[in-house]
């Protein structure tokens, strides 16, 4: 082992007992069943935090996918002050990435569960414990520092739709995760996603909605001496461009997680995944320039 970088017994943990009680993602938190994404024929753990839960894969030591519930007539601003970031003491150290992965180099722990996003609650005490939770290593997942901090339209979506589209006392449900290739490169034994997704599910008019959206770092990874360079892009590659996001159809983010995501698919507000629900993975999508950019088949401002 590297003595240089921190081993399993320098990281801070907690205990299982401390977690017990977690209610974990809500699925009637809009008033209708929306379930937890399952992944077929992989092995996953879900784990739940408050207001949030975890789908981890532990061949990958991450996230298949997170499930969060947002309360935006509750939400609070508390600092990060203090928080360390901690293993999980449900999963083995060796199916989750710690400290080693992110240790003296230019990558971040980036939240897949926003934080700012779960710090909600009926107490003060609700909304800390949250703020705590998004702070496990099983929320984590390895971002070039350029690209971690400069998502400034990626995080504002989640603040954009739930202004604006969310209805049934503000609240919105986001699905986050990486999008796994064949061409990750592999850094401290962890694969490295060259993008990520995100689905918002709401309710508009009393009816269920969705959108989808992908954010790309390749460009940032080929700036880090220290990480192997990703390998040939493939036909179903998601575009390439510095913190370019775009909004996809919800089918083409199923197509290449494997995620089951066939109930949000079908309410897709993206019009064109509607129009040609058979096209080609990544023919239709959308580069955003800001929040006001969405094609979306209802008027955001009504």
């Amino acid at each position: 082992m590297d003595a240089t970088l921190p081993t399993p017994q320098t990281v801070h943990t907690v205990t299982t007992a401390s977690l017990a009680g977690r209610g974990g993602f809500d699925e009637q938190f809009l008033g209708v069943p929306v379930l937890v994404p399952a992944l077929a024929g992989v092995e996953t753990v879900l784990l739940p935090y408050t207001h949030f839960s975890v789908l981890m894969r532990p061949d990958k030591r991450l996230a298949a996918i997170t499930a969060l519930g947002i309360d935006g007539a509750k939400l609070m601003d508390l600092d990060r002050s203090g928080i360390q970031w901690r293993l999980d003491p449900r999963l083995p150290e060796d199916q989750q990435t710690g400290e080693r992965v992110y240790a003296r180099n230019d990558i971040d722990r980036g939240h897949l569960v926003r934080r700012a996003s779960a710090v909600w609650g009926e107490t003060r005490a609700e909304a800390q414990r949250a703020n705590e939770d998004t702070f496990h290593y099983t929320n984590a997942a390895p971002q070039a520092a350029k690209f971690n901090q400069g998502l400034e339209l990626w995080l504002g979506l989640e603040s954009y739709l739930l202004e604006n589209a969310a209805d049934n006392g503000r609240r919105l449900i986001v699905f986050t995760g990486p999008i796994f290739s064949d061409v990750d490169p592999v850094y401290r034994g962890v694969e490295i996603p060259l993008c990520y997704f995100k689905v918002a599910v709401f309710l508009q008019e009393g009816s269920l909605a969705a959108t989808g959206y992908v954010v790309d770092q390749t460009p940032q990874l080929d700036d880090l001496d220290d990480v192997p360079k990703p390998g040939a892009v493939g036909d179903n590659a998601p575009p390439l461009g510095p913190f370019r996001t775009f909004q996809v159809p919800i089918g083409d983010i199923a197509a290449l997680t494997g995620l089951d995501l066939e109930q949000l698919a079908e309410v897709d507000r993206m019009p064109i995944a509607a129009a040609l629900p058979s096209a080609r993975v990544t023919s239709t999508w959308r580069e955003l320039s800001s929040p006001e950019c969405l094609d979306l088949d209802f008027d955001l401002g009504s």
